[in-house]
């Protein structure tokens, strides 16, 4: 069974090896939509997977890190696609998380990526 958790940041970035004249060169905002995954067999006890708190907790540090920042100044994220921040935030979530399957980022209401590990 898989389970999530959804957290939203506001960040600033822009794209430092897109194309000259692109937009996304330039210094720009989003509200992204952070969607946590966790996967595992369902507790007989407890019927959950893990608790959604236990979530949370771990998502909390990386939300102060990220929200109302400029994300090229994070080190991992020079260049903050939305491909990278969901690796950056895997990488940080999986100790806490051993049962992380999938990070999702919603980059705009239309546009986003999913992450399921290396």
């Amino acid at each position: 069974m898989e389970i999530f958790k959804d957290f939203s940041i506001e960040s600033a970035h822009r794209l430092p090896h897109v194309p000259e004249g692109h937009k996304c060169a330039r210094l720009h905002g989003h509200s992204f939509r952070i969607r946590v995954y966790v996967a595992g067999p369902l507790d007989a006890r407890l019927g959950w997977v893990t608790d959604f708190a236990e979530i949370k907790s771990a998502c909390q540090p990386l939300e102060e890190a990220l929200d109302h920042r400029y994300l090229n100044e994070i080190p991992g994220l020079e260049n903050p696609t939305s491909e990278n921040l969901a690796r950056w935030i895997w990488h940080r979530l999986k100790p806490q998380l051993p049962g992380l399957s999938r990070v999702r980022i919603m980059e705009t209401c239309t546009s986003g990526c999913e992450y399921t590990g290396d």
